[in-house]
């Protein structure tokens, strides 16, 4: 019988963690470390990187930061190559940088919100946003999977939202297709790529405190405006995603490829009800 320290062991495991600086891509490159893997923890905000790579690595991990820009697709390949060249493998992708698309049609007071609808909405902030949240996955999976092909084995983790699943009034709409295609791209290349055993899979955040949307979320006001979403009556923290992380990049996710996990506190059930 298989020991749950072995099912879910990461130790060695060269990892790659896009949008790691803070919030649930922090939380994914600290779990995989703590854990004995070897994580390159990428993000567009230099400062924040060596901050917590410093960090994580000065606690004993095995970690480096590298400034990256998800958007820029040359650049991605060769961060894939230089770590593929200097670990001699990549193992695990969390394809995870995203950014906040800002405020949906209707504002947090429960009003319209003209500068959220569709036609008010620039052709400029449409592409950046999907380029961001949906492009950037593409280039970063395509990028993993030209490494992972001749190895016959890897793992990659998307993550995409509860956004994928459900519209939000609140949120900007651009948000949801970048989502949603996410989630399909994820289903689409599970097919495609099992035949090289790389498992595809994606989680699913509700609402978590995290740094998105200008770190609002850190504000208590704020905080209490979102718990009634959720049944559990509250957001999560980042450390609760990091048991479906572990779950999808060791060997006790061997046989799941093309799901999409989805860590929401219950939020797709509806709202909760007090007594």
């Amino acid at each position: 019988m298989a020991r749950t320290a072995d099912l879910f062991a990461v130790d060695g495991a060269v990892t790659i963690v896009t949008g790691a600086a803070s919030g649930i891509g922090l939380a994914y490159a600290e779990v995989m470390a703590e854990n004995g893997a070897t994580v390159v923890m990428t993000d567009i905000d230099a400062a924040r990187l060596e901050r917590e790579a410093t960090r994580l690595s000065d606690a004993g991990a095995r970690v480096e930061g590298r400034i990256l820009d998800v958007t820029d697709r040359q650049a991605i390949v060769r961060v894939f190559d230089e770590v593929a060249a200097a670990q001699g493998r990549i193992d695990v992708v969390f394809a995870n940088a995203g950014i906040d698309a800002g405020p949906g049609f209707i504002g947090m007071d429960g009003g319209r919100s003209p500068a959220g609808a569709i036609d008010a909405l620039s052709d400029e902030h449409w592409d950046r946003i999907i380029a961001a949240d949906l492009t950037s996955v593409f280039s970063t999976i395509k990028s993993a999977v030209r490494l992972m092909k001749p190895r016959r084995s890897g793992r990659i983790i998307v993550t995409t939202s509860v956004a994928a699943l459900k519209p939000e009034a609140i949120v900007s709409t651009p948000y949801m297709p970048a989502k949603a295609g996410a989630a399909h791209l994820v289903r689409q290349l599970a097919l495609e790529l099992a035949g090289y055993n790389i498992l595809i899979n994606a989680i699913a955040p509700g609402p978590f405190i995290t740094n998105i949307a200008g770190g609002h979320l850190h504000r208590p006001e704020v905080q209490a405006a979102f718990a009634h979403l959720s049944p559990l009556g509250r957001l999560a923290t980042t450390k609760e995603i990091q048991g479906a992380a572990i779950f999808l990049a060791s060997p006790a996710s061997s046989y799941v490829t093309g799901t999409q996990i989805v860590v929401d506190g219950g939020v797709l059930l509806g709202p909760g009800f007090t007594t």
